[in-house]
């Protein structure tokens, strides 16, 4: 039986009352990990254990840096506690870590432990040190600052709008508006205030790039992306896999978003159909709002988890108990959001900027798939356990939105409403796919090509724009928004080669539907069973316990998109 009863992993090696302040206290818990005698198999999982829980405590600690630095920007002090954890304390961590994986590993009795609780831990570590490098310490620490202007700079970038100053987040809710010139307006202000960004965003981006490709060399690999795949633990595909889903996506889901834009049109007789157009609904149709505070947002979102199963909703309400959720826009504030796991207090932080739209529903839903993903792995034994694989992380997330589906109607009363907002989903599931494949497609020229310069970048972005470009909308006269469309994922600054998960957990996301569909509790069961193993399988074992392929082959991807074509009609 699952509990949102979530309890603090109890300190039995690190002080109660300790604290990261300094690498001067912090170090002598490393120090006694290296040099402590392990004679017999029980001391080596003592030692093992007690490593889980240093690693837990500079864990949490970093993380609450980050989160409180990204709930106000403006704070240079935040920022500055940020980047004395990335300077002075990562750097002497680095070398410790090693040194510990390399004992682990090293030690005789190791092979004494149970290999199937043990194998994907000890392959992960093995892994680890395998990319170590002393040289490459102070570069990661620089990229981890560096990584972190991305937010800052975007936290700055405002619009006025009818006479009102708006965050982009914000500003976005006009796309929804009945009134096509103020959609437009509203586009095309947001486009141009990024434009005014262009030149330190590319700057910037170049830095990471060079940064990341010598992190790369220095560890033997060819190229970032080869190195990447490694750090990323990505055991289970490859380049090629990619590649194939790339294509797969242009054979089997471009003709179904064009499908969904041609209807678009035809509801909103247009004549062309143009970005601004593509939230909109026809006049006369009220703007879907699920909610317009973020108090309420909290209570309809704990109400609808708690239908579905409410330990689901249990774990919204623990966090919102702890003040674990910062839900809404305001100036300051770091774009985009995330749920960040906290490895010792166990209930995880929830960041988002909410401003009333309707697709703040679907970043709740998925970041509380995120939390219920936290919440299940959160009793393993080790904190190397709970670092599950991000493919199945966001298999987590995305199958919440579609679950949640089924109790939306706490925040649409109406049922015509309620039945617009669960299309404007479905139609958001496919359309996704064509920017992931992009965005991806994007990275592994970008890694191959590590030298090139703006103009190349931009001439190779527009191409695998153009690529995966749906035949209905009109971009014409948009050009130069188009070209600088890159710079607005936050991924390709701060997460690396982090995209094509959302694709694979997409198809996973839409197999669980699929299976939700047949049989609601099995499904849950699945999704709860999967979860709970943290990272404790591979990747397609995990996918087998949710009742999953792990596939993501040309076939598999007509299949599940013949299904979501069905489920729409």
């Amino acid at each position: 039986m699952y509990t949102a009863d979530i309890q603090k992993t109890p300190r039995h090696f690190v002080p109660k009352e300790f604290m990261v302040t300094d690498w001067q206290n912090l170090e002598p818990y490393f120090k006694d990990l290296l040099e402590r005698n392990i004679d017999s198999k029980e001391r080596l999982e003592k030692w093992l254990h007690d490593l889980s829980e240093l690693e837990a405590v500079v864990s949490e600690d970093a993380c609450w840096r980050q989160i409180k630095m990204t709930c106000d920007t403006e704070d240079k002090t935040l920022e500055a506690a940020f980047n004395f954890y990335c300077i002075e304390l990562q750097p002497n961590i680095q070398p410790y870590a090693d040194a510990l994986n390399k004992k682990l590993v090293n030690h005789p009795l190791t092979k004494e432990l149970d290999t199937k609780q043990y194998f994907t831990y000890l392959r992960s570590v093995r892994k680890s040190i395998e990319l170590f490098r002393e040289e490459n310490i102070p570069l990661q620490s620089e990229l981890a600052v560096m990584q972190q202007q991305f937010g800052v700079i975007s936290a700055k970038m405002t619009v006025k709008i009818n006479g009102e100053e708006y965050t982009l987040q914000q500003a976005a809710k006009f796309f929804h508006h009945s009134d096509r010139n103020l959609r437009e307006e509203a586009y095309r202000k947001i486009q141009e205030r990024r434009l005014q960004d262009t030149e330190p965003l590319n700057n910037l981006y170049s830095n990471l790039l060079e940064k990341r490709n010598k992190e790369a060399q220095n560890a033997g690999f060819e190229n970032y992306r080869d190195y990447r795949f490694k750090e990323l633990g990505r055991f289970d595909y490859t380049k090629q896999d990619c590649f194939d889903f790339h294509e797969a996506v242009k054979q089997h889901v471009m003709p179904l978003v064009n499908m969904i834009y041609q209807k678009k049109k035809d509801k909103l007789g247009l004549d062309t159909l143009r970005p601004w157009d593509l939230e909109a609904e026809p006049a006369g149709t009220t703007t879907l709002q699920p909610f317009t505070t973020g108090k309420e947002l909290i209570d309809l979102s704990i109400e609808c988890f708690s239908k579905l199963r409410p330990f689901f909703g249990d774990c919204l309400t623990k966090m919102n108990s702890i003040k674990h959720l910062d839900l809404e826009s305001r100036m300051g504030k770091a774009p985009g959001g995330y749920n960040c796991p906290l490895a010792e207090s166990g209930a995880p932080f929830i960041f988002m900027n909410a401003a009333g739209q309707m697709q703040d529903l679907i970043t709740m839903v998925h970041e509380g798939g995120h939390a219920i993903h936290s919440f299940l792995a959160h009793p393993l034994p080790l904190t190397g356990f709970k670092e599950y694989p991000m493919e199945i992380a966001e298999v987590a997330s995305m199958s919440m939105e579609l679950f949640s589906m089924e109790h939306w109607e706490v925040f649409f009363s109406d049922a015509e409403q309620l039945k617009r907002a669960r299309e404007y989903q479905l139609e958001r599931v496919i359309t996704i796919f064509p920017w992931i494949a992009i965005v991806d497609k994007f990275q592994h020229w970008i890694y191959e090509h590590p030298i090139h310069s703006n103009e190349e970048r931009t001439t190779e972005w527009n191409k695998i724009l153009t690529e995966f470009s749906d035949t209905v909308v009109d971009y014409s006269g948009l050009e130069n928004f188009r070209s600088n469309l890159w710079q607005k994922q936050l991924h390709l600054f701060e997460v690396p080669f982090y995209y094509i998960e959302y694709g694979i957990a997409q198809l996973g996301a839409i197999g669980m539907w699929k299976q939700f569909k047949l049989n609601k509790e099995e499904a849950l069961n699945n999704y709860c069973n999967a979860l709970s193993l943290g990272g404790t399988k591979t990747l397609p074992q995990l996918f087998e316990t949710a009742g999953l392929k792990f596939d993501f082959s040309p076939n598999t991807i007509k299949e599940l998109m013949d299904f979501v074509k069905q489920e729409m009609q």
